[in-house]
């Protein structure tokens, strides 16, 4: 299987807050440092609680009213043990694989797979459905781990371009095969709640892998999503 390179390269030179507004991806990884994991969850939460507590502070909001003197801490946990869980490798779901007995040679898709990320940009929701197919080389994989392999992606800071690629080229791997399609639909509260705050539109990304490529099969996988035309991936 081919793999496509693994970074961009802008023709233009774009300002942090171009990048941020035109919601730019520079890396098909996850941007990580090298010690991203040499602190232990505890003091990942207990240093984010240190922070967002003065994040609070300098908002000018009263930390001893009952209602937000918990906040931080909530805060930190949500980050470290939820939102943000799919940045560390061991929060990887183990995926076993089974043979194909029933000798199922179609197409299988699983669609609305419903996720929560968070735009990089701008720390603020991604809110979207994901839909998967891929077609058997001999072997299958359990429809929940789809699910949990969709969850894992989406929960770190995340461009929609990169979480499709991501766990697209996941499940190629797992899979041992390139026939594999998805597309995910979403919307980006960076975009309805803040800047251009428009509340109806949503984003489409798409990949194609292998026989996906040909036209009929593309658009045997649009008709089971219901779809008017093919996205373009």
């Amino acid at each position: 299987m081919s793999n496509p390179p693994s970074t961009f390269s802008p023709t233009l030179l774009l300002s942090d807050e171009e990048i941020g507004d035109d919601h730019y991806m520079t890396s098909l990884e996850t941007p990580l440092r090298p010690d991203a994991f040499d602190l232990s969850d505890a003091e990942k939460i207990a240093k984010i609680e240190s922070h967002f507590r003065e994040i609070m502070l300098t908002l000018g909001l009263d930390l001893t009213d009952d209602s937000l003197r918990g906040t931080p801490k909530r805060v930190a946990k949500m980050y470290v043990q939820e939102i943000f869980s799919g940045l560390n490798p061991k929060n990887k779901p183990q995926v076993a694989l089974f043979d194909n007995k029933y000798q199922y040679r179609e197409m299988l898709v699983e669609k609305d797979i419903t996720f929560y990320s968070n735009c990089e940009h701008h720390f603020v929701p991604i809110i979207g459905r994901a839909h998967v197919a891929y077609i058997s080389n001999g072997e299958v994989i359990g429809l929940s781990k789809l699910n949990r392999i969709v969850q894992y992606f989406a929960k770190r800071p995340q461009v929609q371009e990169r979480l499709t690629m991501q766990i697209a080229q996941e499940l190629c791997q797992i899979l041992g095969t390139d026939d594999v399609a998805m597309v995910i639909d979403a919307q980006h509260l960076c975009v309805s709640s803040r800047g251009i705050q428009d509340v109806n539109s949503s984003t489409v990304t798409a990949y194609y892998g292998g026989v996906f490529h040909k036209e009929a099969k593309k658009n045997e996988f649009l008709q089971y999503l219901k779809l008017s035309k093919p996205v373009q991936g």
